[in-house]
């Protein structure tokens, strides 16, 4: 609501009528059509010329014109085009022309002015129509995609589908299974967060050649029957559940919601596949009486992928592998030295380790690959930026996740520590709560400086640090934009420093 009134129904509204309503009731009798005409005519001008008012003071991510988009903005034009012609119409119908005007004038253009407000204010809800008028149009087309999808998918019969979903973790789990697997064998991956049905149809229509061996998805959900439609599209050899966690709690409304919907890629892997699950994660453990007809592996403290003498410092992560039988018996052993950053990352490497072994391949060349991965965009990647040592971990984060993040800018022992965020988002009812955990985490670990993003966005942040100080004020500024932020940075930070980048998706709900 507060973006409607601040964007969309504006001061600017309220004038351009005001000025429209003095015309009307003091000069209508006084001036003519004409001059009328060219008076609103200007301030009209002036009005839809000026189109800031519509943009963010910079853009973090410019607006791809997809196809779809392209659809939805015809949409709109075809509607904007009617409403003007019927404007016009009414214009025509209800003018009482005077004098001499009469051949320069013939529609009446105080309500012209006052028609494209009206279509201006709410632009919003053509966009809404249109979209919904084109919602059997584009499930047309999207249902045309996934058959050709699943078509091709049916013409490799050699191929192996492994699917993996989790509340976080996925995607960095899905490319260090990538890393394992292409020493031996020919993947094909999805790209950055694909994960939904049209992201997958892409790749497989464009990405998937005959030469492949492993296709590998990453699948997401946001609401319950999410996954099931993944599948249909293609389902699973290889199942992989990494975690239940609280992220899109906000649509599922608890973590057992959450936890059936994720037990869906068990429920649909292949008979006689191999579902792949976290067993640290009790929820996530339980996913394993859900089938008796498929082969189940765990990874993790007592799976048959362990990990053990971790450390994390600013070069990486370093730890040993392990791989025991039915038994318990340990039967190879590797140490592993990652560029990665993070306790969490060994987590998701013993994950992706337990798929690389039904491939057979063997830890030591697992080893190799994992010295070579380059962090995934935006989570936890390492950079340098005007002699700053940057932690980018701006992808939407989760509670587990963020409070490592804070940890590894923590452990760094030279330069001032910052960290720049605007909280956590789509946790539901327990948003504020876990807001307000992250604010204490973020207070004791010790850091030289607090940027928060919003004000109204960072207020259970802001309580949390609070609490942990007694009540004392640390050194914590609020900015109300990303790039204000950056502009405290700059005063503040020297070279040598290192800055965390904690999520940035919601800093424009305080804009």
């Amino acid at each position: 609501m507060d973006h409607f009134f601040s964007r969309f129904f504006t001061v600017e509204h309220i004038l351009f009528n005001l000025i429209i309503l003095a015309i009307i009731t003091l000069l209508v009798d006084r001036i003519t059509l004409t001059a009328g005409a060219i008076t609103m005519f200007v301030f009209t001008l002036f009005w839809f010329l000026g189109t800031s008012k519509y943009k963010a003071e910079k853009e973090k991510k410019p607006l791809v014109y997809t196809a779809r988009l392209k659809r939805l903005m015809v949409t709109v034009l075809v509607i904007l085009g009617f409403l003007w012609f019927y404007m016009i119409d009414i214009a025509y119908r209800g003018i009482q022309l005077r004098d001499f005007v009469a051949p320069f004038i013939n529609v009446d253009p105080y309500f012209l002015s006052f028609g494209m407000v009206v279509v201006d204010i709410f632009i919003p809800l053509f966009l809404l129509l249109s979209a919904f008028l084109m919602k059997p149009v584009e499930k047309q087309i999207q249902k045309g995609f996934k058959k050709q999808a699943r078509k091709k998918l049916a013409s490799l019969p050699h191929l192996k589908v492994i699917a993996i979903t989790g509340s976080y973790g996925k995607t960095s789990t899905k490319f260090l299974m990538d890393a394992f697997l292409k020493e031996r064998v020919r993947v094909c991956v999805t790209p950055g967060s694909f994960n939904t049905p049209m992201g997958i149809c892409k790749v497989i229509n464009n990405n998937l050649d005959a030469h492949h061996q492993v296709l590998i998805l990453e699948m997401g959900a946001r609401y319950e029957g999410n996954i099931k439609e993944l599948c249909e599209i293609a389902r699973p050899d290889i199942s992989v559940i990494t975690n239940v966690g609280l992220a899109h709690l906000e649509t599922f409304g608890s973590q057992k919601a959450i936890a059936r919907e994720k037990s869906t890629l068990a429920r649909e892997l292949k008979p006689g596949g191999t579902l792949i699950l976290n067993s640290d994660d009790p929820l996530v453990k339980e996913m394993a009486e859900l089938r008796n007809d498929v082969k189940t592996v765990f990874a993790g403290s007592e799976g048959k992928v362990r990990i053990s003498e971790s450390e994390t410092d600013a070069d990486g992560t370093c730890f040993k592998m392990s791989v025991f039988d039915d038994d318990g018996n340990r039967i190879s052993k590797e140490d592993f030295r990652t560029r990665l950053l993070g306790k969490h990352i060994i987590q998701n490497m013993s994950i992706a380790a337990a798929v690389a072994l039904e491939f057979d391949i063997r830890l030591k060349t697992m080893a190799v690959a994992a010295s070579k991965i380059e962090p995934v965009e935006h989570r936890l990647e390492l950079k340098e930026r005007d002699g700053l040592v940057i932690i980018d971990d701006a992808f939407n984060s989760n509670p587990v996740g963020a409070k490592n993040a804070v940890d590894i800018l923590a452990s760094f022992k030279s330069g001032k520590k910052i960290i720049i965020t605007p909280g956590m988002i789509e946790l539901g009812e327990l948003e504020d709560e876990e807001n307000q955990k992250l604010g204490e985490h973020i207070a004791k670990a010790g850091l030289d400086l607090i940027i928060l993003v919003g004000d109204e966005q960072t207020k259970s942040i802001q309580k949390g640090i609070k609490k942990a100080h007694n009540g004392a004020a640390p050194n914590m500024r609020i900015a109300n934009s990303l790039f204000e932020a950056n502009d405290i940075l700059k005063e503040f930070a020297s070279p040598g420093d290192v800055v965390l980048y904690e999520n940035d998706l919601p800093d424009t709900y305080n804009s």
